[in-house]
């Protein structure tokens, strides 16, 4: 194991001896790098924010926050990250940290390595665009005028994974809004010139327990089949918080988040088809609004840390009820695609779940990628019910996906979480729409139905009685939005 390592700050160092199930964060702090700080152990705070060096698609390197306390660090094998303190020292602070002092961005400091990080991120993003550059001072389209984002073109929502109880975050977003470029000869900036660090095959055994990062998709194909307790890691969005939380252990860890054939983005004649591993961070990116229900839902899913590292495979992997991208997937009638050492097989995602965190995957598949048909239903809408509007799992999420010509609904496909056991379509209600005219006669019928789908219950996040009364209302809200639009056009 001792030429397990990893290369932070600048300085490669070793993870000889660590336990197969330390996170990132635990090895920062028992290695002298305190400026990473635990708030939550569950990827909602922010406050433990690195920057991981990622490949881009022109062969160089971007600065990607993500949350220290989710991802293994035996995952980060050969890999290369920067925390606050390989931003700069005391006598000598980053742009970001200086902004952020300068603007009173900090009071008790606790969150400030964590905002400093996932502001660099954005700091170093290559397509940043300033607001005179991008259009003009008096132009309304630019990006001074956008709520979210700066003149400068920063954009707020790189900071929506990061937590702060002191300064009422305006100091923060004033610090944001007055970084410039970064200067030629930053050492950062020159880093993002060359290559980011290859996967490396990884296999880490502590104390009984390890971890393993195949070379090949064969090769983990291979261990599904001989070993039955291998759990599979991708972001480990899901898995970091079972560890920190519910203290959650396993005897073989197996990461697939680095093979090339999970990550993929195809865009073909008859379908979308997308890498089960591919970060969704990627997937929006690489789509840039192809598919708008997608693209609606991606800036509501937990945050830019989290969807820096989470991806649709574990999304759809951990079977839950109220993740968010199985109602948008059922939706657009999305099928996953099931490898073995036997082979492949196509399963319809709606035939997918069959109970709590149950699903038709064996122990020996793996999800490989998640398979959109064309052509998209004209009118689609993510509707995401929860307690804050970022960076919070839902009470319910309901997905719509109609095909509406001359004004009669020819096809309806509509998505469900968090009101069953599992992501269901809301087939009595899709039923009720098809081949009926789109009017509010034809709308509050169907939402009757749909008050009534799935077998919603009272939690800590919502009453049956409210779910039942989201989804009532999810349908009279995708009318008047339509309305409103065709209003807009003929106008």
């Amino acid at each position: 194991m001792t030429d397990i390592a990893v290369t932070v700050n600048g300085q490669q160092r070793p993870l000889a001896g660590t336990p197969a199930h330390a996170t990132a964060l635990d090895w920062l702090r028992d290695n002298g790098l305190s400026g990473s700080k635990e708030g939550c152990a569950e990827g909602e705070c922010g406050a433990c924010a690195m920057l991981l060096a990622t490949p881009t698609a022109d062969g160089g390197t971007a600065w990607t926050p993500v949350n220290a306390c989710l991802v293994p660090v035996y995952a980060l094998d050969g890999q290369e990250f920067i925390t606050a303190e390989g931003l700069g020292s005391p006598d000598d602070l980053h742009p970001v940290q200086a902004k952020l002092a300068e603007a009173g961005g900090s009071q008790c400091g606790y969150c400030t390595p964590g905002f400093a990080c996932s502001m660099a991120g954005e700091y170093y993003r290559a397509d940043r665009t300033p607001a005179d550059d991008a259009h003009g001072a008096d132009d309304d389209t630019c990006p001074v005028h956008d709520p979210e984002h700066g003149p400068n073109g920063f954009d707020l929502h790189a900071l929506s994974g990061n937590l702060c109880r002191c300064t009422g975050y305006r100091p923060i977003r004033d610090a944001a809004y007055t970084l410039g470029s970064p200067e030629s000869d930053d050492p950062l900036q020159q880093r993002l010139a060359r290559p980011a660090p290859e996967p490396v095959a990884t296999d880490a055994e502590v104390d009984g327990a390890r971890f393993v990062r195949p070379a090949t998709l064969p090769e983990a194909l291979r261990i599904l089949h001989d070993e039955k307790d291998a759990l599979l890691v991708a972001g480990s969005t899901d898995w970091g918080v079972e560890v920190n939380i519910r203290g959650r252990r396993a005897p073989l860890v197996v990461a697939i988040e680095q093979l090339p054939e999970l990550r993929t983005l195809t865009l073909a004649d008859e379908y979308v088809e997308i890498g089960a591993a591919l970060p969704l961070s990627e997937i929006e990116k690489r789509l840039d609004g192809r598919i708008p229900l997608l693209a609606q839902l991606f800036p509501q899913f937990a945050s830019r840390l989290i969807r820096n590292r989470g991806t649709l495979g574990g999304n759809l992997g951990t079977g839950s009820p109220i993740g968010d991208t199985p109602p948008a997937l059922l939706a657009l009638r999305a099928s996953v695609v099931l490898a073995s050492v036997d082979g492949e097989r196509e399963v319809d995602l709606a035939e997918y779940f069959t109970g709590y965190r149950q699903t038709v995957k064996r122990p020996d598949e793996l999800i490989k990628t998640i398979r959109i048909p064309l052509p998209l239903a004209t009118t689609t809408a993510f509707h995401k019910i929860a307690k804050r509007r970022f960076d919070d799992i839902s009470s319910v999420a309901v997905a719509f996906a109609l095909d509406i010509d001359g004004g009669i609904v020819t096809a309806a496909t509509i998505g469900l979480g968090g009101v069953a056991a599992t992501p269901l379509r809301a087939r009595a209600t899709e039923d009720a729409l098809i081949d009926k005219p789109w009017n509010i006669a034809t709308v509050k019928a169907a939402a009757e139905i749909l008050r009534g789908e799935g077998t919603p219950m009272s939690d800590h996040r919502a009453s049956s009685e409210y779910r039942s009364l989201m989804l009532n209302t999810a349908l009279l809200k995708l009318y008047s939005a339509t309305v409103i639009d065709s209003k807009e056009v003929s106008a």
